[in-house]
């Protein structure tokens, strides 16, 4: 009995050892962890508490007094300019993108004065340099670590070609401590060559270099290496963009170092028509670049303020192929004709200039007045409201030209991040935003669509609108915008009872704009935009309405349309409401349409065109219709027969519309929203979207039985 008892106190002394041991064990484990933790937050603490030197520094652009470098005539010269360089062979990608991010770094060498063995310069330091470099310093690109650098920029002016020595410099890019034969490394250039051969590319050794330059023509320019940047012009930026109501001129050259032999074409034109004023220098005042003097009269103009006054403006080629005369133009307002065949045009590779330019070969300058009246007067119109926002985004100043050039290499170089053409060529202010509806696919049908009811004060009528409503089967929900500040909306109680969602927005103010406020209780895609008076719409056609826009849901789909047409005789848009088999606009007094132009309407539209309708409440409806043709190049799509939507009790703005004062508010409408964007939005078409069948027929029952006639 006792060894028994022994024997248990034994085993149970080993269990209790063993507990013991484990508890120390992990407890040990877990009072070194929270050491551990605590140690490592003391030390991360006082780290970076501690003050610590910045190894690196940034390029310091306003020193007064700089370091001198001799560079001696036996010093190496870099190796010359590869021609065919791409970013597959010059360039190490694999520089960039160390940090993880979607961005170029660049780093700019320290400002230094290199002279020759007789202590002279072998650059001089212009204003625009300076500008160059001080705008990639301030830009998100810059790093003044040399080893995490994508691009390095030597801090050498090479920007004119006069104003500095090929040789010398050639030897200072060699002795840069990072130039390994140029790569990765930016060099920028405005004036290349000199007399008498002057060259489209600098003359320099710059090896693998990538050259930003004026003036490339197609023999020079490196395709996807290089980028083309325009000549700077102080004069543009100088030029407001006040313009004169009409042009006076069709065509204005006032280019002076024009070559002997065009000139001489040109003159022969202007002798025999007036669509083109040739300007010179004037004799009397050679020297002033301001005046200007008409080749056959003498007449005197002043420059650049004569260059709004035309419509076109020649810039044609000479001894360089860049002109400063360009930028004087596009920041006139006046659209370039370019009459040099070989040139590469600025920002080629990103910017359309098919958009903003006419290009005449150079042996067709004896057809330049004919091709001139060839252009119609809706690309005019857009050509002429393109020119500034261009000039404006990518060539007003040093600092844009600097921004664009850095932004096109960083899309070269991380073609994941670079914008569509859109975001580079389209205005939003003057086109809309992209179509974001382009996919040919069609709209599910489940969610439904939402109705939006706007209302004033007609209750009677919107009752009845809304019992209406809620037997279509795919209504999703019914919003009534409530217009009347003055007077509230019904009591709960007094509303009808239906099986649909409903709720009703008190609006701040009484605007026709507020149908297309963009509601967040617009759930659905779909929005049906419906008058209040307008209760003769079945189930049955509110059913197909919603069936075709989900074939087609980037336009607007619905029931009343009407048609733009041109004045020969007042020569300007109206608004046709008679009966055609042509439409160009659907009313959205009944209309479904995307919710997301509610958005664009209330966003993204010219404030000109909100203010107005709202200030003549009147015309919102032609106003999306403007809207979404701008943006979508497509016309709306009419729905079923029915014409006629008059009741007794209706007052629709369109019924009331019978007078000739309404039609003349809505022609003067479409005529001033044509001039806001530019050109004519709208597009017309002679299309009916109509159930296949009207009757039941073969026994096979008509899906939609109950369509309204004629």
């Amino acid at each position: 009995m006792a060894a028994e008892t022994l024997l248990k106190t034994s085993k149970y002394s080993k269990y209790t050892y063993r507990q013991i041991v484990y508890h120390r064990f992990f407890v040990g484990l877990l009072l070194f962890i929270l050491i551990s933790l605590v140690l490592t937050v003391v030390f991360n603490l006082f780290a970076g508490s501690a003050p610590h030197a910045d190894i690196y520094e940034s390029v310091n652009l306003e020193a007064l007094s700089l370091p001198i470098r001799n560079i001696v005539s036996r010093s190496r010269s870099a190796d010359p300019r590869w021609t065919n360089c791409t970013y597959w062979h010059c360039f190490n990608v694999y520089k960039c993108g160390r940090r993880g991010h979607n961005k170029i770094t660049i780093y700019i060498y320290p400002l230094t004065e290199y002279r020759n063995e007789n202590g002279k310069a072998i650059s001089h330091f212009s204003r625009e340099f300076y500008e160059i470099l001080s705008t990639i310093k301030r830009s998100k690109y810059y790093t003044p670590n040399p080893e995490d650098a994508c691009l390095l920029v030597p801090s050498i002016d090479t920007l004119n070609q006069i104003g500095f020595s090929s040789e010398y410099v050639s030897k200072a890019l060699q002795s840069l401590e990072h130039w390994n034969n140029g790569e990765n490394h930016l060099i920028f250039n405005m004036v290349a060559g000199v007399s008498p051969n002057y060259n489209t590319v600098i003359d320099l050794n710059t090896s693998k270099a990538i050259i930003a330059g004026a003036g490339y023509d197609t023999w020079t320019f490196r395709y996807g290496f290089d980028i083309s940047i325009p000549l700077y012009s102080y004069i543009a930026q100088r030029i407001n963009s006040s313009q004169p109501k009409q042009k006076s001129f069709m065509i204005i050259s006032s280019q002076t170092n024009i070559p002997s032999d065009y000139l001489a074409q040109l003159q022969s034109i202007a002798s025999s028509s007036n669509d083109l004023l040739l300007l010179d220098r004037c004799k009397d005042a050679s020297t002033d670049y301001t005046k200007r003097c008409e080749y056959t009269t003498g007449k005197m103009f002043d420059y650049p303020d004569v260059l709004k006054e035309g419509m076109f403006c020649l810039v044609v080629r000479s001894a360089r192929l860049a002109q400063p005369v360009l930028m004087d133009v596009i920041a006139s307002q006046c659209i370039p004709i370019i009459i040099a065949d070989a040139i590469i045009m600025p920002f080629n590779s990103h910017i359309d200039w098919n958009k903003i330019a006419l290009f005449v070969p150079e042996e067709n300058i004896k057809n330049l007045v004919r091709i001139v009246h060839s252009v119609s007067k809706e690309r005019k119109g857009e050509m002429y409201w393109q020119l500034r926002w261009v000039y404006e985004r990518y060539f007003s100043s040093i600092e844009k030209l600097t921004l664009t050039t850095l932004e096109i290499i960083n899309e070269k170089v991380f073609p994941l991040s670079a914008r569509m053409y859109e975001d580079w060529n389209v205005p939003e202010h003057l086109y809309g935003p992209v179509n974001p509806l382009f996919l040919p696919v069609t709209a599910p049908k489940s969610p439904g669509f939402t109705a939006v009811i706007l209302t004033y004060d007609r209750v009677g009528s919107l009752f009845t609108l809304v019992r209406q409503l809620v037997r279509t089967p795919s209504l999703a929900k019914i919003l009534v915008i409530w217009n009347n500040q003055k007077k509230p909306p019904p009591p709960s109680s007094e509303w009808p009872v239906v099986n649909k969602p409903l709720k009703v927005i008190r609006t701040k103010e009484n605007k026709l704009s507020n149908r297309f406020f963009p509601y967040d209780e617009i759930d659905t895609e779909c929005q049906l935009t419906i008058d209040d008076d307008i209760i003769m719409l079945t189930p049955d056609e509110l059913e197909f309405g919603f069936d075709v826009w989900r074939e087609f849901p980037d336009r607007i789909v619905g029931f009343p349309s009407r048609l733009h047409v041109w004045d020969n005789t007042t020569h300007t848009w109206k608004y046709h409401s008679e009966w055609t088999n042509q439409i160009s606009m659907v009313l959205t007094g009944a209309a479904f349409h995307h919710k997301l132009w509610s958005w664009y309407y209330t966003y993204k539209m010219p404030e000109e065109i909100r203010t107005w309708v709202d200030d003549n409440f009147n015309c919102e409806d032609i106003a999306m219709n403007f809207l979404v043709a701008n943006i979508t190049r497509k016309p709306p799509i009419k729905v079923t027969p029915r014409k006629k939507f008059k009741c007794p009790e209706c007052t629709n703005t369109e019924m009331l519309s019978a007078d000739a004062r309404h039609m003349s508010q809505r022609s003067a409408c479409i005529d001033r929203f044509a001039t806001v964007y530019g050109h004519m939005a709208l597009r017309s078409l002679e299309f009916r979207a109509d159930p296949l069948q009207y009757k039941e027929s073969a026994g096979v029952p008509h899906a939609y039985p109950d369509i309204g006639a004629l």
